[in-house]
């Protein structure tokens, strides 16, 4: 999730800088949903995994 994550803030870097901002704005915000699910994700599973096994 994480890196795809970065290829959007790429690919919106990329295009804010030609002048595209319709899909510099998208591709921000669909790299900013990317890296808060890729977070929460990594929070759940290290907290699931300090558990012990029943």
């Amino acid at each position: 999730m994480i890196g795809w994550a970065l290829t959007f803030l790429i690919v919106a870097l990329i295009a804010g800088v030609l002048g595209f901002t319709g899909i510099a704005g998208a591709a921000a915000n669909i790299a900013w949903i990317l890296f808060v699910v890729g977070l929460v994700v990594a929070v759940i599973f290290f907290i699931l995994g300090r558990r012990p096994r029943v």
